[in-house]
């Protein structure tokens, strides 16, 4: 029975699930009952995506995104994004010397193994433009010359709901750059109440040690990506995107990207779960956070109150899962 074994082994993909166990446990000190959340960013961090995190003010938006950073012996900027924020702040800036003569570069708040851009929609669209070439390619051009950055790298963007004011509306270049997003939901009580036990005196962040370090995660990295992904549960991925662009409740479907970072989050939630094959129920499980923050209802969708996630889940069932064993 073909499992993939033939790029990677059992021992690799073990060694996945231990690392994300590691930083999963980590961030679960500081983030009280979300285990959901939590996965999909390690699973987006393996899969070498980027995260956007959305809703109100209060909920832990910023709280994650730091626990994932501080959870990992990495360089890690944080970029607070506000209207006066210059897209020079986030790439960098080339200065005269009045020494040398010549223009030096100083980078910007982009060059860090992991980005932690809060509050990203407060930003104008001239700044959060800046960061469509540092998260697609992985580098930064300023005055024609171009900067490679580290591996791992990873953005992860807190974002307020479009409603509540002084925000603007990410454009769809920007959000099909995120991989994900996930929304944080108020907590049950009994996790609120064991968060005014953990956080009434200090806050746990303070006491957050890495787990693991830059070194590790890039060979993480290196093994999820030889998980073994059947060529039916690539054609399912391609049938649920396809799914998206011609449904009439959709203006705006999901684009070629979004299948290829469907396929990539499933190699690594796969790797998180010690498998090294990818399964249907993995790409069906992903579809949501992957997909829904592309897709542009229709007018007479949006007049009707059906709202984007369910138009999606709708879409999703509509499609036969496939039965694609490790043997497909």
């Amino acid at each position: 029975m073909e499992t993939g074994q033939e790029q990677i082994g059992t021992g690799d993909v073990d060694a996945v699930a231990r690392v994300a166990a590691r930083v999963r446990d980590s961030i679960d000190t500081v983030i009280e009952g979300k285990p959901d959340v939590v996965t999909t960013a390690v699973t987006v961090l393996l899969a070498e995506g980027h995260l956007l995190i959305e809703d109100v003010p209060g909920v832990g938006k910023t709280m994650l995104s730091k626990a994932l950073a501080r959870s990992i012996d990495s360089s890690v900027r944080r970029i607070q994004f506000t209207p006066d924020l210059l897209p020079s702040d986030v790439t960098g800036v080339s200065v005269f010397n009045q020494e040398s003569r010549e223009f030096e570069f100083r980078p910007g708040g982009i060059f860090a193994n992991i980005v932690v851009g809060d509050e990203i929609n407060r930003a104008s669209p001239k700044t959060q433009s800046a960061l469509l070439e540092c998260m697609e390619e992985r580098q930064v051009t300023v005055d024609g010359n171009t900067w490679q950055l580290e591996t791992p790298f990873m953005v992860v963007a807190t974002q307020n709901p479009i409603e509540m004011e002084g925000t603007y509306a990410l454009p769809e270049a920007q959000r099909d750059r995120f991989m994900a997003r996930v929304s944080m939901g108020y907590p049950v009580p009994a996790a609120e109440l064991a968060m005014l036990g953990s956080h009434g005196a200090r806050s746990p962040l303070e006491d957050l040690e890495p787990v693991t370090d830059a070194a590790e995660i890039r060979k993480v990295i290196g093994i999820v990506q030889g998980v073994h992904v059947a060529e039916a549960v690539q054609r399912y991925a391609i049938a649920l995107t396809t799914a998206t662009r011609n449904t009439p409740d959709l203006n705006l479907g999901a684009s070629p990207r979004a299948t290829l970072h469907l396929i990539r989050a499933a190699k690594a939630y796969a790797a998180v779960h010690g498998r090294s094959y990818v399964l249907p129920d993995d790409v069906h499980l992903l579809a949501r956070p992957v997909l829904a923050h592309r897709l542009l209802p229709s007018v007479e969708a949006a007049m009707s109150g059906r709202s984007t996630g369910a138009i999606l889940d709708a879409v999703v069932g509509s499609v036969p899962v496939p039965d694609a064993r490790p043997d497909a």
